[in-house]
C-alpha cells in the first residue's frame, strides 16, 4: 500500500471516529476561581492546643484563601468560601454576609464559609490569645487579622464573581483511610486516642469544574477529619494544605479548595510531624485524583440554595455554688471557665440558655445535595444525614458559617467526654454542655430545608 492510499484511509478513519465520538456537553455554568496568601505576616499566637506558651515561629506551608463562585443558566449564584483557619466566627460571616448581599445581590444561602480546622493557624476567632493561668487576654494583633481576613474574603469574592466564565461541572468520590475514630471507650471515660471501631466517614467527594474547553479549572473536596497531625510552632496548612499543595503542583493552573466534614471526633493517625502531615496530604490528593479517573456524573441546575440560623439549647447551667467549687478545681482551665461565668452573674448578666445555630442547605439539580452545618460537628450527623436525605449523592461538611464550639451527636451527648461537652470548659462565653435535644433540632432543619428547596418554595 502506498504512502498516498495510507494517509488517505487515515484521513478517513478519523473522520468517522470523530463523527461517533459524542459531542463535549454544553458549558451550562459559570464559574470563577480566586485565591490568596492569609498566613500572618508577624508573630502571633496559635490557635488549636491551650497546651502552647509562646507566638508562632515562622511557617513550612502558607495559609490559603479560595473562592469557588457558581452560576447556573437561570442566574442562581452559590460562592464557596475554604480558609486554612481553625474557625469561621460568627461576626465574620455575618458582616460578609451583608457586605456581599449588598454588592452583589448575593442572598444568605449563597455564601458559604468553611474552615479546615487547622491548629497551626492563626488565634482571632475571639480576639484574644492565651495567658499563662489558662484565662484569657486581649490580642490586637488577632484584632487586627481578623479585620484585614474580612476585607482580603470581600475582595476574593468579587474577583471570583467577575471573572466567571463558562464551564461544565462533575461529582464522583473515592476514599482516604488516614481518618479515625478517636474517642477510645475506657474504665473511666473516653480517652483522646485511637478507635479503629469507631465510626467514621473516609469518603472524599470531589466536584469537578472544567472550563468550556474541557481544561480543569477547580477541584472542591472534601474530607472529614481533625486537621490536627502537627502541634508546632509554624504556621502551616496540617495534611488539609499539603493536599491542596500536591493536588495544584501535580495540575498546574488548577485551583484546589479543601472543605472540611464532620470530623469532630476523627483524628489523622499516625500524627506528630511534618512528614506525616505531608503523608496524609499526598494520600489526600491522590484519592481526590482517583475520584476523578471514574465515571463522573455531570451535575447539571437547577442550583437552590438556603441558609436558617435555629435556636440550640444549653443544658441548664449549674448553680452559683457549683460554678464557687469549681475555682479551686486541679484542672486550672475548668477554674478559669468558672471564673468567667461568675464575673458575667457578678455583673448581673444571665448566662445564655440558646445560641444561633447555621444550617444550610446547597442543591445541584437532584444529583448532588451539600449540607452546611456550623460548629465541630461529628462523624453521626453525616452519617445520619447521608441516610435521610432523597438523594442520589450527598456531602455534608461540618466547621461551616460559625465555628463556636463541638456539636454532639444524641449518642455522644450522653456519653461525655471532650466532644460531649467537656471541651466547654475552654470557651469563652459558652455556660455549659448542649442540651440533648441539639441532634434531633439540627436534623430537622437541614431536612426541613431541604424539602423547601425541592418544592421550589
Amino acid at each position: 500500500m502506498n504512502l498516498r492510499l495510507l494517509l488517505c484511509l487515515l484521513s478517513v478513519l478519523t473522520a468517522l471516529v470523530s463523527l461517533a465520538a459524542p459531542a463535549p456537553a454544553p458549558a451550562v455554568w459559570q464559574a470563577g476561581v480566586a485565591t490568596a496568601v492569609i498566613t500572618p505576616q508577624q508573630a502571633m499566637w496559635m490557635a488549636g492546643y491551650a497546651s502552647r506558651t509562646n507566638v508562632s515561629q515562622g511557617k513550612t506551608l502558607d495559609l490559603f484563601a479560595k473562592v469557588l463562585a457558581l452560576e447556573d443558566e437561570q442566574g442562581g449564584r452559590m460562592v464557596f468560601v475554604t480558609l486554612d483557619l481553625i474557625g469561621v466566627p460568627r461576626t465574620l460571616r455575618k458582616s460578609l454576609e451583608a457586605r456581599v448581599q449588598k454588592a452583589w445581590q448575593l442572598p444568605p444561602g449563597g455564601l458559604l464559609l468553611n474552615a479546615s480546622h487547622t491548629h497551626s493557624g492563626p488565634e482571632f476567632r475571639f480576639g484574644r490569645a492565651p495567658a499563662d493561668d489558662g484565662d484569657f487576654k486581649p490580642s490586637s494583633l488577632g484584632d487586627n487579622y481578623g479585620r484585614d481576613l474580612e476585607e482580603k474574603l470581600f475582595q476574593l469574592i468579587g474577583t471570583a464573581l467577575e471573572t466567571r466564565a463558562p464551564a461544565r461541572l462533575a461529582y464522583s468520590f473515592a476514599r482516604a483511610g488516614f481518618a479515625m475514630n478517636r474517642r477510645l471507650p475506657t474504665k473511666t471515660g473516653y480517652a483522646n486516642s485511637p478507635y479503629p471501631e469507631g465510626p467514621v466517614d473516609q469518603s472524599v467527594p470531589v466536584l469537578r469544574v472544567e472550563g468550556a474547553d474541557g481544561k480543569l479549572r477547580a477541584v472542591l473536596f472534601g474530607y472529614a477529619c481533625h486537621n490536627t497531625t502537627l502541634a508546632l510552632y509554624q504556621f502551616s496548612g496540617d495534611y488539609a494544605g499539603y493536599a491542596q499543595h500536591y493536588f495544584e503542583a501535580d495540575r498546574p493552573g488548577a485551583v484546589a479548595l479543601f472543605m472540611l466534614g464532620c470530623g469532630g471526633d476523627q483524628n489523622p493517625y499516625p500524627r506528630g510531624t511534618v512528614e506525616l502531615a505531608q503523608k496524609h496530604g499526598r494520600s489526600l490528593a491522590t484519592a481526590v485524583e482517583a475520584a476523578l479517573a471514574t465515571t463522573l456524573k455531570a451535575v447539571n441546575g437547577p442550583l437552590r440554595s438556603a441558609y436558617a440560623e435555629i435556636p440550640i439549647d444549653y443544658a441548664p447551667a449549674p448553680p452559683r455554688e457549683e460554678f464557687k467549687a469549681r475555682l479551686d478545681s486541679k484542672d486550672k482551665y475548668e477554674a478559669s471557665h468558672a471564673k468567667r461565668m461568675l464575673e458575667r452573674l457578678d455583673k448581673g448578666e444571665k448566662l445564655p440558655t440558646q445560641y444561633p445555630y447555621p444550617v444550610q442547605v446547597v442543591q445541584f439539580g437532584n444529583v448532588l445535595t451539600v449540607v452546611a452545618l456550623g460548629g465541630e460537628t461529628v462523624v453521626d450527623y453525616s452519617l445520619r444525614l447521608k441516610q435521610e436525605l432523597a438523594c442520589p449523592a450527598v456531602w455534608v461538611a461540618g466547621y461551616s458559617n460559625d465555628v463556636m464550639a463541638y456539636i454532639p451527636s444524641l449518642r455522644i451527648a450522653k456519653e461525655g467526654g471532650y466532644e460531649g461537652g467537656g471541651a466547654m470548659r475552654f470557651s469563652v462565653t459558652h455556660p455549659g454542655p448542649w442540651a440533648e435535644s441539639t441532634e434531633e433540632r439540627i436534623v430537622s432543619k437541614v431536612l426541613e430545608l431541604n424539602r423547601q428547596l425541592m418544592s421550589g418554595k
